[in-house]
């Protein structure tokens, strides 16, 4: 038995139908939520509870059990959002935990099945399998909207009758039909009758294909029951798709689409991220300063720790929370419109070519808002040696960390093109992907086949403010907990360091920046990085720093270039000026190439610690350790041949 599912198994409670329940109960009552990825699950677990779990308009969002609590009427219960299922024949290890907590001893109190009424033949087939074993059903179908569009409406109550089962009409993203299906389960809790007669009483477990036709004809007869058909135009989002996943234009679309939203974001947000940075550079500073002067703290380490470390390191990173905001929004507007799971087509061809199915591009995408989920994301995939080949090739993609630090140095070296070289970081993310995707064929994983792209397309719709804002709060918000937590305590270490000296006689917190244990650590790594351009000790610490977290790599230069110059303050316009300067002495004069190997190393190494765990906890230690010295290789390699070539160029 897995970790995952003995964390969200439960000793057995009493109940109406016997000794059951599904996963440790706070309540000691368990209502599941079960359906086919992208069936709207992990929405409407949300609306119910309140909760914040991460939801897009793809396939494969959930790939492990949430728990909240919910009151569907008086009575408490604990809500299960289970990993997307088809089915209960397992394809992988995701769709595995969700037939072990449906078929187990301990199964759920009462099961949700959300079924999509635009594909209903195919979503009532996990219905039919359960309806097999004494469980307690209720369906909730979803999408109603969209099967009207294509002609198909549904008449919940006469497909409720014909499954023998209790079918309610919802639309969690309008938080709409919530109360019925509240309704609808707390009947189920509080009847002692025995569950309905299911289709299947008696049959031949060996004959599958003959249990398989049975489950399709009593499917068959209860949409003909619950549906009316009528002829339809071609629905708006068929008429789209015609060029959003065309071989060429697609790819092409994609592509503008994408630009579009960097450049938005940097024009945008750089006014207000140097209204935030100057803020803490200014007033805050100059505040925090005189407070510490009037308690008796002037001048003392803990003024140095306070201003040239806290608000310094932490006040210049959350200098980048609007552009964030504006980032995580536009991002999660196309996610909601349904517009982002037409990438995993456009780059089928780049996926297949590289042995992986185009189902793994789910969670490459993942991996641009942050490597941990997405690293978790690869449990989606059938095959364990795809799993392992997606895990390793995730910490390429840029995540929302890096991000930070491309912005801070576009906006630096290229103020008028800071858009399109972030941009361009995400390009060389996916051309980096590719081309390690394939070294990884030809070497490792010669024999891996590919498989065809089978993906569940969603139907084009208007974004709701909602959940828009809902999906971009819980970004910010884990943005935010790195800056609180992580970076704090980054923060701290760092400014020990740079507090111990190790020449000058200088006493603790006292000590100048160059005469520093930090950088006498700093200049001991720096001439590892002087073929790349950049080996110079501030740039140095702050990589080292910022495999912590990629994020650190700004407070670390804020942090030693605020002490070194502690009059100067640390509004972004002064910290610019201070990395303009390091970067020229340390390329001997070829800025630009040295910069762009800086970009490329900072995309290609190990993007932090947590992404390594992640790693151990889905493909084991040794896979793990193989992919960060393949990271570190690819991105000096990478950094060192861009330098090398670039300072050639007059």
């Amino acid at each position: 038995m897995s970790a995952t599912e003995q964390r969200t198994r439960r000793a057995p409670v009493a109940s109406c139908h016997g000794d059951g329940g599904a996963a440790a109960a706070v309540t000691g009552t368990v209502v599941a939520l079960v359906g086919a990825p992208n069936s709207g699950k992990s929405t409407l677990f949300n609306a119910l509870t309140g909760s914040r779990r991460t939801v897009g308009n793809w396939p494969g969002t959930t790939v492990e059990v949430g728990r909240a609590v919910w009151t569907p009427a008086e009575r408490p219960v604990d809500l299960l959002d289970l990993p997307g299922a088809y089915s209960l024949d397992a394809c992988s290890p995701d769709e595995e935990l969700t037939r072990a907590l449906l078929t187990g001893t301990d199964v759920p109190d009462v099961t949700v099945v959300v079924v999509d009424a635009a594909h209903l033949s195919r979503s009532l087939y996990l219905v039919a399998q359960l309806r097999e074993s004494s469980q307690r059903l209720v369906v909730a179908l979803t999408m109603a909207d969209v099967a009207a569009r294509r002609g198909v409406e549904v008449d919940a109550a006469a497909l409720g009758a014909a499954l023998g089962v209790p079918v309610v009409a919802v639309d969690p993203r309008r938080r709409q039909g919530v109360a019925a299906l509240a309704a609808a389960v707390a009947r189920e809790l509080g009847g002692c009758h025995a569950p309905a007669a299911r289709h299947v009483a008696e049959r031949d477990v060996g004959d599958e294909l003959a249990v398989s036709d049975e489950r399709f004809a009593w499917i068959t007869a209860a949409v003909d029951a619950g549906t009316t058909r009528r002829p339809a135009p071609p629905t708006r989002t068929e008429r789209i798709d015609r060029w959003v996943t065309a071989p060429v234009v697609g790819p092409l679309l994609f592509l503008l689409v994408m630009w579009g939203v960097f450049e938005t974001t940097t024009a945008v947000a750089t006014p207000l991220q140097d209204a935030v940075g100057n803020f803490f550079a200014g007033p805050l500073t100059r505040g925090a300063t005189w407070v510490l002067r009037h308690v008796g703290l002037g001048g003392t380490w803990g003024q140095h720790f306070v201003v040239d470390g806290l608000i310094a390191g932490v006040g210049m990173l959350l200098s980048f929370v609007p552009l964030m905001v504006l980032m995580f929004a536009l991002l999660a507007l196309l996610e909601d419109s349904g517009y982002l799971a037409r990438a995993a087509v456009v780059t089928d061809r780049a996926m297949r070519a590289i042995g992986l199915p185009g189902k793994a591009f789910l969670p490459l995408v993942v991996g641009f808002g942050c490597n941990v989920p997405a690293i978790s994301a690869t449990r989606i995939l059938g095959d364990a040696r795809h799993r392992i080949m997606t895990a390793l090739l995730v910490p390429f993609t840029s995540c929302s960390a890096r991000l930070t630090v491309y912005v801070l140095v576009a906006t630096t070296f290229f103020p008028n093109h800071a858009g399109s070289v972030v941009f361009a970081m995400y390009l060389a993310s996916i051309v980096i992907i590719v081309l390690s995707g394939l070294a990884l064929r030809r070497t490792l994983w010669r024999a891996v086949g590919s498989e065809p792209l089978l993906l569940d397309l969603p139907a084009f719709q208007r974004p709701t403010l909602r959940l828009t804002a809902a999906v971009t709060w819980v970004r910010v918000r884990s943005f935010l907990r790195t800056a609180g937590g992580i970076i704090v305590a980054t923060v701290t270490a760092v400014w020990l360091l740079q507090a111990i000296p190790v020449r000058g006689g200088a006493g603790f917190g006292h000590v100048a920046p160059d005469d520093s244990l930090f950088a006498a650590l700093a200049r001991a790594i720096a001439p590892l990085f002087g073929p790349l351009g950049f080996g110079e000790w501030h740039t140095a610490g702050a990589l080292v720093v910022g495999f912590v977290a990629k994020e650190a790599v700004i407070s670390s230069w804020a942090q030693t270039y605020a002490a070194a110059d502690p009059t100067a303050g640390q509004s972004p316009g002064e910290l610019q000026q201070h990395i303009t300067a390091a970067f020229d002495a340390s390329s001997s004069g070829a800025t630009t190439a040295a910069v762009f190997a800086f970009l490329i190393f900072l995309l290609a190494y190990t993007p932090c610690v947590a992404t390594v765990a992640a790693q151990v906890r889905e493909i084991g230690r040794r896979w793990t350790a193989f992919g960060m010295v393949m990271q570190i290789g690819v991105a000096w390699g990478l950094a060192a041949v861009i330098f090398q070539l670039g300072r050639l160029v007059p």
